[in-house]
C-alpha cells in the first residue's frame, strides 16, 4: 500500500508529522498532490476542538495542486490539470501530500500566479463573495452597484482584502477599517476610505458624507460592532458576519428600517450538500479576473521552505496573534527537515 505524509492534529491540539495510506479516488473526487496551503484561523479553531474520537485530525482548507487521480464520475478534470479549492470540513484537509476532493468544489487554477499566489485566494474568496452577492444580494457583475455603499469592519484581513476587490469590481464605494498602519494595504486592495477603527467610526463616516451604508460586512465579533451597524445600516440594507457571537446580538434594532442580519459560513454548502457546484463556479470567476488583473492575490507572508508540523505550527502561531494583513502561505513540499524553515514577507 502507498503512503503518504500528513500534519495531523492530535488531541492534545498540538500538530504532528505522520504517515498515513494514500487515498485512491472515486465517483465524483479527484486526488490533488499538493504544492501550496494556506493558514486560515479556521484551522486554528478546528485544531482546538479535536479530540481523542476525532485525532488525527488533518486540517488545511485552502490549497492548489496538480490533479493526479480521478473517480470513474469526474467530468470537470482530468490528471495534470492545476486546481485550486478550499475544500470541505466533511473530509481530511489539506495538509497532506495528497487529498481527495468533490470535483464541484474545485476550479482549474489561475494560469499567471505562482502556487502561493494561489494558495492564499480560495476561502477568503469564497466567503467574501456568498457574503457580498448572495447573502447581501449585491449584483455579481463588474460596475453594476454604482452609489451603493459597503463598509468593512477588520478590512486588511483575508477575507477583508478580498472582499474590498471583489466589492470595488462590482461598482460598490467601499469604506474599511484597519489600524492607520494597513492604510496603504487598504488603499492597495481598491478600499476608497480607510478608517482608523481605534476612532469615533460614526463620526468619521458621517464627516465623509455618508448618512447611511448600504451593506455592513464585520469580519470580527459582531457584538462589538452591531450597535454601530444597526445605527448606520440603510433602510433594507444588510449587516453580516462570518464571525460567531458569544452573546445575542439586539437584532430588535433594526426592525424598522427592515434590514437584514446575514451569516456567513463557506463550509454550510459541502456541509449540507447544498448548491455545491457554485462554489467550483465561483472559483472560476475568481481565477479569471486574476489571470485579467482585476482582482490581485492576497497573500503577504510565505514560509518556503517545507509543509510539516514544526513550519505549521510556526505560521499558525503567527495568524493566531490577530495581527497579519492578508494571508500566510506555505510551500516547499512535504520532505523537507523542519529545522531548515524561514518566513518571508
Amino acid at each position: 500500500m502507498k503512503k503518504m505524509k500528513v500534519i495531523g492534529a492530535t488531541a492534545a491540539h498540538q500538530l504532528v508529522d505522520l504517515t498515513l495510506p494514500k487515498p485512491s479516488a472515486s465517483s465524483n473526487q479527484v486526488l490533488v498532490k499538493i504544492e501550496a496551503v494556506s493558514v486560515n484561523p479556521v484551522d486554528i479553531k478546528i485544531k482546538n476542538k479535536v479530540t481523542e474520537t476525532t485525532a488525527p485530525k488533518i486540517l488545511g482548507y485552502d490549497a492548489v495542486g496538480e490533479v493526479v487521480e480521478t473517480g470513474k464520475e469526474v467530468t470537470k478534470f482530468q490528471a495534470g490539470d492545476r486546481i485550486f479549492y478550499a475544500g470541505s470540513t466533511q473530509m481530511a484537509g489539506t495538509n497532506a501530500e495528497f487529498q481527495l476532493v468533490d470535483e464541484r468544489l474545485a476550479s482549474l487554477a489561475p494560469r499567471s500566479l505562482t502556487a502561493a499566489e494561489i494558495a492564499a485566494m480560495p476561502l477568503t474568496s469564497l466567503t467574501a463573495y456568498e457574503l457580498l452577492f448572495e447573502k447581501m444580494q449585491f449584483v455579481a457583475k463588474a460596475n453594476q452597484n454604482q452609489r451603493r455603499t459597503l463598509l468593512i469592519i477588520n478590512g486588511a484581513g483575508g477575507v477583508g482584502s478580498i472582499m474590498a476587490q471583489l466589492a470595488h469590481w462590482a461598482g460598490l464605494t467601499v469604506l474599511a477599517t484597519s489600524s492607520p498602519k494597513n492604510f496603504d494595504w487598504l488603499t492597495q486592495n481598491h478600499v476608497d476610505h480607510p478608517l482608523d477603527y481605534h476612532g469615533d467610526l460614526l463620526q468619521a463616516i458621517h464627516a465623509l458624507g455618508y448618512d447611511s451604508i448600504d451593506g455592513i460586512a464585520i469580519l470580527y465579533n459582531p457584538a462589538a460592532y452591531f450597535d454601530l451597524a444597526a445605527e448606520l445600516v440603510a433602510p433594507f440594507g444588510h449587516i453580516g458576519s462570518i464571525v460567531g457571537s458569544p452573546v445575542d446580538l439586539p437584532l430588535y434594532k433594526i426592525k424598522n428600517k427592515a434590514a437584514s442580519f446575514d451569516w456567513e459560513s463557506m463550509f454550510a454548502k459541502s456541509a449540507a450538500d447544498y448548491d455545491v457546484n457554485s462554489q467550483g463556479k465561483t472559483l472560476q470567476l475568481i481565477a479569471r479576473l486574476l489571470d485579467q488583473g482585476v482582482l490581485t492575490s492576497t497573500l503577504t507572508q510565505t514560509v518556503t521552505d517545507g509543509i510539516n508540523a514544526a513550519s505549521l505550527t510556526q505560521a499558525q502561531a503567527l495568524v493566531s496573534q490577530g495581527k497579519m494583513h492578508g494571508k500566510l502561505v506555505l510551500t516547499g513540499g512535504f520532505n523537507v527537515p523542519p529545522e531548515s524553515r524561514s518566513v518571508h514577507k
